[in-house]
């Protein structure tokens, strides 16, 4: 639940508390409560995502904290690489163009389901490794496989 949802509930539940208890004293002692109830589904929310980050990062397998940043640190090279290749092109344009040239053909020779199977199944990691932590955190459940492997 973020903030802005908290801010519509607490204006939502003030007003219904104005229209319902009649006494002045009650009504402030009442929206005293929903406050705290408010600020209290915070903190565990922020409890929560605190506790997957330091169990995701406890892990013995150093691939499952690691995955998600490993793949954004090789995205950030080829980004970063623009920038040698960028200055590189004002003394030596041809080969640049032939260079970026090759990497275009190479990545367009790829197939494109195989981009797609890529996609699906980092997006479903992601998913599946977030649904385990959560399982985790609350202990509604037991942890699926995918969490037992790491």
């Amino acid at each position: 639940m973020g903030v802005p949802v908290i801010g519509t509930i607490l204006e939502a539940g003030s007003k219904l508390i104005d229209k319902v208890v009649p006494d002045a004293a009650d009504r402030q002692a009442a929206k005293l409560e929903l406050a705290k109830m408010a600020q209290d589904g915070e903190f565990r929310e922020q409890e929560n995502q605190l506790k997957a980050i330091t169990i995701e990062a406890q892990s013995k397998d150093p691939w499952t904290s690691r995955a998600r940043p490993t793949f954004l640190y090789v995205m950030y090279v080829f980004i970063l690489l623009a920038i040698p290749f960028g200055i590189l092109g004002v003394w030596y344009p041809e080969e640049v163009k032939s260079a970026s040239a090759g990497m275009k053909a190479y990545l367009e020779s790829l197939p494109r389901e195989l981009y797609v199977l890529f996609g699906a199944g980092y997006l479903g990691y992601v998913k599946k490794r977030s649904d385990d932590k959560k399982a985790i955190i609350t202990g509604s459940a037991e942890a699926s496989w995918l969490s037992r492997l790491f």
